[in-house]
């Protein structure tokens, strides 16, 4: 360890069981509503708010500062065990997962007091950075401005996950003065900051994804960041709470089945055994969805290592090394991506092998496991993954950072 990360408080880990014992209670609570929420998409504001008053939103701030100290291997872990329970929360979650991650990051040349302080008070960061319509790729058509000496934010964003219930908003926007691009964290608390629940997705429907429309709303100079500065494996680390929501999403599924095929009492004339319980081609099925979401997990698990690795070196005053940390995040979390997505869509599916039509009820919403799965999966395109992992490969070529989503060139066909 450096002489600078023995000055600087870092959150490298720690006990996981104690941290967990913490939070499990309110897991178990917000899991007991998740089918209802599921039948009625009704959005988790009192699940969160839980979450908020138990120092959720913390665990990674430095122990010194009030939070847990929680490595990412940790976080990971708590957001599969979350997203057991309900798969739409730790998802709602991520925007605030992110820009705690930044201000860790940032902490390395400036303090942070001020945003660790509302961290471990409960207050969450919402998300609000795509743009959709006709704005192309590499623009932003959000912008920051002067006015009467107040900075002023307008603009429309989409997919702006957990930003309902957030208490500020980590904005993508431009700089009208020079150009610059910038991340803007803008306070909920005023009039000027507008949310519409309308994500019309089949899954993941109770994320709180959905429009925000930002009408003259003011920033503080102060929380005008650089987007430059962001910290270098910020995908990865995005892609990593997608990683946990499918995982739990697996854990979730695996739970379920199981205890319909304990209950159960019809059987098949074809089947093995005077229950379903006791069969052994259905305990097969079983067997196998359970070693698939063991694999989705260790994988997920694995993978946050390797950004935790990068977070510390940011601190460690080594560029060559933590350049080579956040190549091996952003591939491992790539890697883990697409054998996740593979494992735990392939499970929830397979699953219903297990039982008879009647599992396709929709009171049971068995089939939400799937929906939610192949909604998390569906984020940042596997082939594309799978391709700059191999281009990596073959050819030692680096994986991007930063990738955005929007119009074509014009008149590309």
């Amino acid at each position: 360890m450096t002489a600078q990360q023995q000055l600087q408080p870092l959150s490298t880990g720690t006990d996981y069981e104690r941290l967990a014992e913490r939070f499990r209670p309110i897991f178990a609570r917000i899991g007991e509503g998740a089918l209802e929420r599921e039948r009625t998409r009704s959005l988790p504001y009192e699940q969160i708010k839980w979450l908020k008053e138990a120092g959720f939103g913390a665990v990674r701030v430095p122990v010194e500062y009030g939070g847990a100290g929680a490595s990412l291997p940790q976080l990971v872990q708590l957001l599969i065990e979350l997203a057991e329970a309900d798969s739409s929360v730790p998802q709602a979650l991520r925007g605030h997962v992110a820009f705690v991650e930044d201000r860790l990051n940032a902490h390395a040349s400036a303090p942070q007091d001020k945003w660790f302080q509302r961290f471990v008070a409960g207050e969450l960061v919402g998300n609000a950075w795509t743009e959709v319509g006709a704005v192309k790729i590499g623009e932003v058509g959000t912008r920051v401005s002067r006015k009467d000496g107040k900075w002023l934010v307008n603009g429309t964003k989409y997919y702006s996950t957990g930003s309902i219930f957030a208490d500020w908003i980590d904005v993508y926007a431009q700089r009208d003065d020079n150009g610059t691009d910038v991340i803007a964290a803008v306070s909920t608390r005023q009039s000027g900051v507008r949310h519409s629940d309308d994500w019309d997705g089949f899954g993941q429907r109770t994320t709180g994804s959905g429009t925000s429309v930002f009408d003259n709303a003011v920033v503080e100079e102060e929380n005008l960041i650089d987007f430059a500065s962001r910290f270098k494996y910020q995908t990865a680390l995005y892609q990593l709470v997608l990683l946990a929501v499918l995982a739990g999403s697996g854990r979730g599924a695996l739970r379920d089945f199981s205890h319909e095929v304990r209950q159960r009492t019809r059987i098949f004339s074809t089947g093995n055994a005077p229950r379903v319980s006791q069969d052994a081609q259905v305990l097969q099925v079983i067997g196998k969805a359970s070693a698939q979401v063991y694999a989705a997990e260790a994988a997920a698990v694995r993978a946050a290592g390797a950004a935790q690795r990068a977070y510390e070196s940011h601190f460690g005053h080594d560029a060559q090394a933590e350049h080579a940390a956040n190549v091996a995040a952003e591939l491992e979390s790539a890697q883990a991506q697409v054998v996740i997505a593979e494992l735990v869509l392939r499970a929830a599916s397979d699953l219903f092998n297990a039982l008879g039509a009647s599992a396709t009820s929709e009171l049971k919403q068995l089939d939400r496991h799937w929906r939610n799965a192949r909604t998390a999966a569906s984020h940042n395109p596997l082939i594309y993954k799978e391709r700059i992992i191999g281009d990596w490969e073959v050819n030692g070529s680096e994986p991007p950072y930063v990738w955005q989503i929007g119009s074509g060139p014009a008149g590309a066909k």
